[in-house]
């Protein structure tokens, strides 16, 4: 798998499948990987992109701030380097964000875009916990750090399977290319000063917008407010999903993702 240099660090990414080009931006503290389950629902029809934002993964970590804009502005880069001119973007939560101002800043890139679990600004009680997370990292052990975050990201039903949450912490801790400190404080950074209120207005690509209706994290009133902003926006709220629906709800994701990508061939 390759790497990439672009704006001045290193961008880890895999490419698998054949068809129109599809580009997936992971979120906060998440690599490539947490596309996993969703993934064999796409190559079978479409050329999928993956990759690690800066500050994650393979992927560079520059001990300096962040910004959504920065990351478009990768995520651009990577796009020339492997010479596609336009592509589907999807984003999840950060990825969302990342998203959004790739579509403002370079539009013809842009075929459409699907927002999963984001937002075009958090409230203070969203930004006052990102910002903790952001603080927190390196002060706990991996496996509290986790614990603390996993309730915030997945529903009751999920964590009715004791399980389901153990291996998820197991995999957390043992992953080979975790989070780093510095990774994850200029990332939550990036996420708190990132604010498109005033210029989501000005994307005018096909959008949906998805969110579940559990999802505490990025609640449905944020997922509304982008559907509303956003010219060509429809807004799909999954009746049985959370912040984690990649995850927990992935059929249900991946057929809508399939759903509205068809109307574009």
């Amino acid at each position: 798998m390759p790497k990439v240099q672009v704006n001045g660090i290193d961008i880890f990414y895999e490419v698998k499948g054949t068809g129109e080009p599809v580009l997936l931006i992971a979120g906060f503290m998440c690599d490539r990987t947490y596309w996993s389950l969703l993934l064999p629902h796409l190559i079978s029809r479409y050329q999928v992109i993956r990759f690690d934002n800066r500050g994650i993964g393979q992927s560079s970590i520059p001990n300096s701030p962040y910004s959504t804009q920065e990351m478009a502005q990768d995520t651009a880069a990577l796009l020339d380097i492997l010479g596609l001119k336009q592509a589907h973007i999807i984003g999840h939560s950060m990825g969302g964000q990342i998203a959004q101002e790739l579509a403002l800043l370079y539009p013809g890139k842009v075929k459409n875009l699907i927002l999963l679990s984001s937002l075009a600004k958090g409230n203070e009680r969203f930004n006052s916990l990102i910002e903790t997370w952001g603080n927190l990292a390196g002060k706990i052990d991996l496996m509290l750090y986790e614990k603390l975050i996993l309730p915030w990201i997945f529903t009751d039903n999920f964590y009715a399977i004791p399980e389901m949450v153990d291996q998820l912490i197991e995999w957390a801790i043992n992953y080979p290319f975790a989070p780093t400190t510095q990774g994850i404080y200029h990332q939550s950074r990036a996420i708190i000063n990132h604010d498109t209120t005033e210029r989501i207005k000005n994307i005018h690509c096909p959008t949906l917008v998805m969110v579940g209706k559990q999802d505490i994290l990025t609640p449905v009133a944020f997922s509304e407010k982008l559907a509303q902003n956003i010219p060509q926006a429809e807004l799909q709220v999954i009746e049985h999903g959370g912040h984690g629906c990649l995850i927990e709800s992935t059929e249900i994701v991946a057929q809508a993702i399939l759903n509205f990508l068809s109307k574009f061939k």
